[in-house]
This record gives C-alpha cells, structure tokens and sequence, in this order.
C-alpha cells in the first residue's frame, strides 16, 4: 500500500531544510510484537515500485512472513526532489541531500510506522550505500543486512563515473545550469549512453548478453539507455548523484571508515557482482573483512553492475533469496 509520510521542514546535514515529503509502500502485516519488519531503500533512477519483483507470497521477501517497507528516496522523482519541490527549493536550488539525511528520514517514518526494530535492511546499489548507513547510525535497531552491488562509501573511482556522466549532462546548452525551460534532450541521451558502458561488463558485450535483455546490438543497448535517461529530469539525477557522492559511513566520526564498519553488530552478507565496474569486488572484499562475523558472498556474474537487480535474471534472484533466508533464519 503506497502513502506519503509528511516530515515538514526537515533538517539536513547542511544546515538547510527542506519541505518534505517521503513516498513509501508497505507489503505485509506487522506483527503484534513488531519483530518482522524489513526495510528496502530506493536505489538511483529506481522508485519504490522497482522492487516488486522480489515482494510477495514466496518471494525474496516473503509478505506471509514479513512486513516489507520500501522507500522512495528524497531526490528520486516520487518523494521531494527537484521536480516536485516548492518554489526556492526547487529545480536548480534544491539542496544537497546526504545518505545519512535519507536514514534519518527514513527512522522518522519507521517510527510513525510502529516499527522499532528492523529483521532486516536489503537494498541494491544506492539501497546497498543507504542500508549500510543504516546499521553504522541505528546498530541496535538493525538485526540483519544485506547490501547487493553497492558499497559503504563512494569511492575515488566511483566518483569519477559519476563526475563523467554529470559533465555529459550539463554539457548541454539547454541544461541552463539546471534551470531549462524545456528537458535538455541531449545531455539526458549522452548521460544515458556513458552509462550504459559502465553498468555492464566487457563480457555482457563481448559475449551477446545483451540479448538476453532484449536488446539486438550493441547499438540497441546504447540507444535504449539513451531513450530511458531522456525520460528522466536532470535535476533529478543530479540531486541523487549528490546523495550518492555524499555516501561515507565513516564520514565525520571517531575512527573514520574502519571503525565504522567494525561497530555494524547486525548479521552481514555483502553481495558483489563480480564484474561490478563502479562497486567493486575489491572494495566489497575489504567491507566484509571489517564488519564483525560478515560472509563475503559474490554474485557470479557477466552482468556486470545490473547483476541482482530486482527484475532482470531470476537466478541472480535466486541466489539474493537465498541470502535472506539464511540471514532471517530460514
């Protein structure tokens, strides 16, 4: 069931606040005791609807047994973004929205939920960054975690890929440093076509995977990633390319990464595709290592960074199912 949760002016990191409104469904009944439910934040370009793939009877997340909560992230399009945001906050004015800002937000709606303690926080790629930053900031709230494809920082590399695909966008003269009057097409469909050569691997091409998805060639695959982001609105994805920038669990506290991750008490699988070219195997291995009693379980596949996401192969699914069993217990 979809509802918007109303958290006025909301405090950010940055001394700003913004009027907002957070975008949420839920699946499921909460138990009597409150002792089963499961958060799944929204990952980039993806929407609350994007994980219903996996919620259901039977499903990854099984709505006999759990109560799921998946949330819209503020700057995706559906909760408060620049799109949809008053005057003075919005379009190009929109401020910086931290992914310890999204888990705040997203405790304020828990609570008006009833729910105290989560089973479980799950999320892909940008869900991945929020729901590590939900077992550094809330360890006594977060039994279990399982981050697929994403990271518990942006890393140098990665912040290179976003900063390439950012200056393909503004690049264009219509974007008007993001106050057009109308969609600049052409940086949406450049943005679109640079990030289609780093979401998938070199064997996703070189072996014709991509027809798996549908796509004829190479060129359809470039084509299509291009027609998709001229879809989207541009301050939009900037808003969420600045939350995914902000992402740092040891930001600002005693320790730095290391010890943020070390203080995580919750039950851990980190999932890694193995091909991910921006979320790396690499920076997954060190993750695990750092988080007390956590499996480094990879994804094997060609995929690259779209492995595991909801909808795409059902035996990466599979294999995202049966990780949540084995953190839930069965």
């Amino acid at each position: 069931m979809a509802a918007t949760l109303d958290l006025g002016r909301f405090a950010l990191e940055s001394g700003a606040n913004l009027p907002a409104r957070l975008v949420h469904a839920t699946h499921g009944t909460l138990d009597a005791d409150g002792g089963n439910a499961v958060l799944v934040p929204s990952y980039y370009t993806g929407t609350s609807d994007s994980y219903l793939p996996w919620i259901g009877p039977g499903r990854v997340l099984d709505t006999e047994r759990l109560f799921v909560v998946v949330v819209d992230m503020l700057g995706n399009g559906v909760s408060t973004s620049p799109s949809n945001a008053p005057a003075g906050v919005g379009g190009p004015d929109y401020p910086v929205v931290t992914v310890r800002d999204q888990v705040r937000a997203q405790r304020l709606l828990l609570d008006s939920l009833d729910v105290d303690r989560l089973r479980l926080v799950v999320g892909w790629s940008m869900g991945a960054m929020q729901a590590y930053e939900w077992a550094v900031t809330f360890p006594d709230d977060v039994d279990a975690l399982l981050p697929i494809c994403g990271a518990a920082r942006c890393s140098p590399h990665n912040r290179v890929f976003l900063e390439g695909v950012r200056a393909a966008l503004t690049a264009d003269p219509a974007f008007d440093g993001g106050r057009y009057a109308a969609p600049p097409v052409a940086g949406l469909e450049a943005f679109g076509r640079v990030y289609a050569g780093w979401a998938y691997s070199r064997d996703f091409f070189h072996s014709g995977t991509y027809r798996e998805l549908g796509y004829p060639s190479v060129q359809a695959v470039l084509d299509g990633w291009a027609a998709d982001h001229a879809a989207l609105d541009a301050n939009d994805l900037l808003a969420m390319m600045d939350t995914w920038l902000s992402g740092d669990v040891g930001r600002d506290r005693p320790g730095g990464y290391e010890a943020a991750l070390r203080s995580i008490r919750a039950r851990t699988i980190v999932m890694p595709s193995t091909t991910d070219a921006y979320f790396t195997p690499a920076d997954s291995e060190v993750e695990a290592s750092l988080v007390p009693g956590a499996e480094l379980r990879p994804l094997e596949s060609e995929l690259g960074h779209i492995a595991g996401r909801p909808g795409v192969r059902a035996t990466e699914t599979a294999v995202i199912a049966g990780a949540v069993r084995d953190l839930l217990g069965g």
